[in-house]
């Protein structure tokens, strides 16, 4: 499936059962983490620079007034740009319950991609 799991340390909670098996772990590597930190958040500043660009309002074009971010399929906050960090208190909580109300019973689910 391509999904990776990055743990630190000895907590290794897991987002769900479906997950761990294709998952590839780096255990307490500092060089690791920090090379796919700095990956996942360049991600999320490609991500930002894009929706200024194509912005048509002046809050996101000039101000930045929008965040970016990298989620797990499960919800959990992976990366973010540091573009209105003010967003980001919330927007996990959103992401999660977003996730629970589309793959709730009687709905398509969200897919890969």
């Amino acid at each position: 499936n391509g999904d990776l799991d990055i743990t630190v340390g000895i907590d290794k909670r897991k987002v769900s059962e479906e997950d761990e098996e294709d998952t590839t772990q780096i255990q307490q590597d500092p060089v690791q983490l920090s090379i796919f930190a700095h990956r996942f958040m360049g991600i999320a500043e490609q991500m930002g620079r894009t929706l200024q660009r194509t912005a048509i309002s002046v809050n996101m074009k000039e101000r930045l007034d929008f965040s970016c971010a990298l989620f797990t399929k499960g919800g959990c906050l992976v990366a973010n740009a540091p573009h209105i960090p003010v967003h980001l208190g919330a927007m996990e909580r959103a992401v999660r319950y977003q996730v629970e109300y589309w793959n709730s019973e009687g709905r398509e689910g969200l897919r890969d991609g």
